[in-house]
C-alpha cells in the first residue's frame, strides 16, 4: 500500500512537502511517516489523498 501511494504520488509529480500542505502537516516528515508506514494514514486523510489523485480508495489502498 505505502509503495503503492509511493508510486502514484511520484507519477504524478507531487513531491512530499505538496502532499503535508494538502493533508495540513507543518512539514514534509509528517507526509513522509505516513508514506513510509510510520504512521496510519486515517480515513480522512485517504479521502484527501485519493480525491487528489482522482482515484478510488481501493485503488491506492487495497491490494488488487
Amino acid at each position: 500500500m505505502y509503495a503503492k501511494l509511493k508510486e502514484i504520488r511520484e507519477n504524478r509529480g507531487t513531491t512530499q512537502d505538496e502532499m503535508a500542505i494538502l493533508l495540513g502537516y507543518k512539514h514534509k516528515s509528517g507526509y513522509n511517516k505516513l508514506e513510509n508506514g510510520e504512521r496510519k494514514i486515517s480515513i480522512e486523510q485517504a479521502k484527501v489523498i485519493s480525491d487528489f489523485f482522482n482515484k478510488s480508495i481501493e485503488e491506492i489502498f487495497f491490494n488488487n
